[in-house]
């Protein structure tokens, strides 16, 4: 696997690359998640690239940047061991000198969820994946379904500035107790971790009712009542996948989505409704 710490050698590496070269963004402290897009891009492409960059503009002031994992050389050996072909691992302030002001927009779908509780939080996650896919220049873009509004917003912001790519969506990877995998999950100590199942579980419980044609409100209590003691909602609603917009009824192509705290990790997940 080939390595790059900066944009010259980056650019160096992909275009010398065999076509088509799909690419995967991650933060790191990589998990199963991660190493499934990187198989499908394995499978959709002739070279694998991935990016780890732990970025500091979709971090609000008191969140956890600082604290956020970071394990580069286990991250390096499993990308090798799941068929990655080039890792670019630049540091902030190669991708963020001295001057840097320009910033991607994202309209109102990044207002609602989680960018209000998390203000500016999609903002630095298109200014970085623009910059990233303008430094990659990759034909297919992987990403997953956990991170839902996220990869909506993305599509939206490719779709809009007119980025030459194809999107790869890849289901939801889940522990065994229904689980997503999250970087963030190594934060919840024992009894969070034993509660923090009940997030998926407060989804099915209003999708089951929803597709049992019960109303929203009483699928969503539903989905309230199956979350567990201790934890915080911080919400739960049915939604359009790619406008985000709330939906009364799942008439057609719907979201649930939900947050929650378990203590103080924050921890987010979705299901499709069938209508």
């Amino acid at each position: 696997m080939e390595l790059a710490h900066n944009v010259a050698r980056a650019r160096a590496l992909f275009g010398a690359s065999e076509r088509p070269l799909a690419f995967v963004p991650t933060m790191g402290a990589l998990h199963d998640g991660h190493l499934e897009l990187v198989r499908r891009a394995r499978g959709r492409a002739a070279t694998v690239a991935v990016s780890i960059f732990v970025n500091p503009l979709q971090f609000g002031p008191d969140e956890d940047f600082a604290a956020y994992p970071r394990d580069a050389e286990s991250d390096r050996a499993k990308l090798e061991a799941a068929g990655a072909d080039i890792l670019f691992l630049p540091e902030a302030r190669e991708l963020y000198p001295r001057g840097f002001s320009t910033l991607v927009e994202v309209g109102s779908l990044g207002t609602a969820f989680e960018g209000a509780y998390r203000p500016h939080h999609f903002r630095g996650v298109t200014t970085i994946v623009a910059k990233l896919l303008n430094i990659v220049a990759p034909d297919v873009l992987v990403l997953g379904e956990k991170d839902a509004q996220q990869a909506a917003i993305l599509q939206k912001m490719i779709a809009d500035l007119n980025i030459p790519v194809d999107v790869e969506m890849v289901a939801t990877v889940r522990e065994d107790d229904g689980l997503a995998l999250s970087s963030r999950n190594r934060y919840l100590d024992e009894t969070q971790r034993a509660r923090a199942p009940s997030l998926y579980r407060a989804l099915t419980a209003a999708r089951e009712a929803l597709e049992g044609k019960r109303s929203k409100e009483q699928a969503i209590a539903r989905g309230r009542a199956a979350l567990a003691a201790g934890a915080t909602l911080d919400y739960l609603d049915l939604v359009d996948p790619v406008t985000f917009a709330t939906l009364e009824r799942s008439e057609g192509p719907a979201l649930l989505v939900a947050a929650a705290r378990f203590g103080t990790t924050r921890l987010i997940d979705n299901v499709r409704v069938n209508a």
